[in-house]
């Protein structure tokens, strides 16, 4: 008789529709090792119908592509301050224990530095399951780099993106051992999915003003700042603004849930309702293949989301970053960044539009990065005691 393989148990943590987006080729490739065993986590906003759209929930998209093992925890507070965050991260914490404790992983996988992130490996950490973080050692601003050191000091394996921030990861006394850097996810699906056809149905998808992909269009992804929540609103209408000067249509994507973005989302609706023969759709999370499709398509990305900074340097598309909350992140040559003075957007956009497309960037670049992540996971050697190095 054959003694069966003992599959080590894997639970992947998503707590908001970026997390599925960018990890869909790992999550795919875990599933796919007989010695693994895949639990998906989900959480926090990627529950949350006011964050996704119709045609993009979370559980509904991975149960179409055949995974199981899903589960469901809720800890979100309603409220758009910075105590509501800090509640639900408590909360997230207890939640997620309680998960952890059900499904008693050998591993838990999180990604990048959001409070519900955080939450996780605490809960993780204090119930001696190993973390592994995806993302670590980037360096961008606001709370949100703080927390992701947070988590790289907790966590026992580490999956940076980029050089620097594996660099960055052993400086902070990591093990040598356990830190690799195979690339980005988030320019692995670009590559593998952004030359592909896709036939969007505008009047399904989003609202606001009629939208056809056979025109220029321009991109925004404009999120909340933690540390200057008090200017959401003011700058959510300069940028409105700037951008309804270039009579060009406009994709629009929702706001995420940090701190401030009810605010953002306020004005984005009074402009919808109140702004007449205006250009721009707005649209909320939608699935990662339509996603790459319309990012290698524009004719520039603005706001200040990583997708300007990562998968846009791999696609060559212009970028224009808005403000501090990609500040010190990474970036190729394709991305200009400005204040938030109306004028300065404005030269920044028309700078970009003129340029029009910039040359392919492998900052982070990386071979089979997905099936090398799901390799490590289900093969390292895992410990729980952890020391600083160095």
């Amino acid at each position: 008789m054959k003694n069966s393989i003992k599959k080590r148990k894997i639970c992947f943590v998503i707590t908001s529709f970026i997390h599925y987006s960018r990890n869909i080729l790992v999550l795919e490739e875990l599933r796919r090792r007989k010695n693994v065993e895949l639990h998906i986590l989900i959480g926090g906003p990627a529950l949350l119908s006011k964050y996704t759209s119709r045609n993009s929930q979370v559980k509904e998209l991975l149960l179409k592509e055949g995974f199981k093992n899903i589960h469901e925890i809720y800890f979100n507070l309603e409220g758009d301050v910075h105590v509501v965050k800090a509640k639900s991260t408590g909360l997230g914490i207890i939640e997620f224990a309680n998960s952890f404790n059900d499904i008693k992983p050998d591993i838990v996988i999180i990604r990048g530095d959001r409070f519900e992130v955080l939450s996780a490996a605490i809960a993780a950490a204090y119930m001696n399951i190993p973390v592994a973080h995806i993302e670590g050692g980037d360096r961008t601003g606001t709370i949100d780099e703080s927390v992701r050191h947070a988590i790289t000091k907790i966590s026992h394996i580490h999956f940076a993106t980029n050089k620097p921030a594996f660099q960055r990861i052993i400086k902070m006394g990591e093990d040598k051992n356990y830190v690799f850097n195979f690339g980005s996810p988030d320019v692995e699906i670009v590559h593998k999915i952004a030359n592909g056809k896709h036939k969007i149905d505008f009047e399904k998808v989003g609202s606001g003003a009629p939208f056809k992909l056979n025109e220029e269009f321009l991109m925004v992804m404009f999120h909340p700042v933690s540390s200057e929540v008090e200017h959401s609103a003011r700058n959510t209408r300069i940028l409105l603004k700037a951008v309804k000067n270039f009579d060009k249509p406009v994709l629009w994507f929702w706001p995420n849930i940090d701190a401030g973005a009810e605010e953002i989302a306020h004005e984005l609706r009074v402009f919808k309702d109140k702004t007449q023969n205006h250009k721009i759709h707005f649209m909320r999370y939608i699935q990662p293949k339509e996603f790459i499709y319309l990012l290698r398509h524009t004719n520039c990305l603005i706001g200040n989301s990583s997708a300007g900074i990562k998968e846009c340097s791999y696609l060559g598309i212009p970028v224009v970053n808005i403000g501090n909350r990609q500040g010190r992140r990474l970036r190729a040559k394709n991305v200009i960044d400005v204040d938030l003075e109306p004028q300065n957007i404005d030269k920044a956009i028309r700078h970009q539009l003129k340029v029009g497309s910039y040359k392919s960037s492998a900052l982070y670049s990386g071979n089979n990065t997905a099936r090398n992540i799901a390799k490590i996971l289900s093969s390292i050697p895992l410990y729980i005691q952890k020391s600083f190095n160095g």
